[in-house]
């Protein structure tokens, strides 16, 4: 095992375990910031259709904005979060396939969802290239890919949006969320962007709807 692989690992255990701790708090410390956020889900989700995957499911924040006759599947790294999201689902009288699963290793068939949906997860995906490539691999050819993403004006340096956001769960919760720069990663795993559109105060959020590569990886 490289020391590349072992600190992936390490990462990927630190996330399950933070996300693990703060389940029972999320919603509570985001309640404010959900007021700004819930239009932004809402307008995402209305490109959603078919079968669709959420990667990084949570607690199920974007159950109520999925347009009717979408069928659901969800996975997350984190197993209190994936309880948090059933209960909401029943709450709403949903029919959701949920699955405890790693962003960066998805465990379908190529080829197999219309839709891929992501919002606010890329940021703490330790290789979200590798992620993002996931992504456009279980997506179908015509399939969309939507991203909903705090991203940064400079590499390590957040915006003013996500650096408070993170000095707040930082001080309530741990570790301090890290910033990424999911525009330039989502080129870099080869995916197609067919729309961006630029939300928030300095445009710290980005919208993004993508499809996978023309030319997929063979064997993908």
């Amino acid at each position: 095992m490289t020391e590349a692989v072992r600190l992936a690992d390490r990462e990927k255990e630190a996330a399950r375990e933070h996300y693990n701790r703060v389940a029972m708090l999320y919603d509570l410390v985001e309640v404010l910031d959900e007021r700004t956020f819930r239009p932004w889900r809402q307008k995402l989700l209305a490109h959603a259709g078919g079968r669709t995957l959420e990667v990084g499911v949570g607690t199920g924040k974007n159950f109520p904005w999925y347009p009717p006759g979408v069928a659901l599947t969800g996975i997350d790294i984190a197993e209190k979060m994936l309880a948090a999201a059933r209960q909401r689902a029943r709450r709403l009288g949903l029919a959701v396939e949920l699955h405890l699963a790693d962003a960066q290793a998805l465990e379908f068939r190529g080829g197999v969802f219309d839709t891929v949906v992501s919002t606010f997860v890329f940021c703490s995906v330790p290789d979200p290239v590798r992620g993002l490539r996931e992504l456009g691999r279980v997506v179908k050819g015509e399939g969309k890919i939507l991203l909903l993403e705090h991203v940064a004006k400079e590499p390590g340096k957040p915006g003013p949006l996500m650096g408070m956001l993170g000095s707040v769960i930082a001080r309530l919760m741990g570790p301090t969320i890290t910033n990424h720069l999911t525009l330039e990663h989502v080129l870099q795993a080869g995916l197609r962007i067919e729309s961006l559109e630029h939300l928030g105060r300095d445009h710290d959020v980005k919208m993004i709807v993508a499809g996978p590569a023309r030319e997929r990886p063979s064997g993908g």
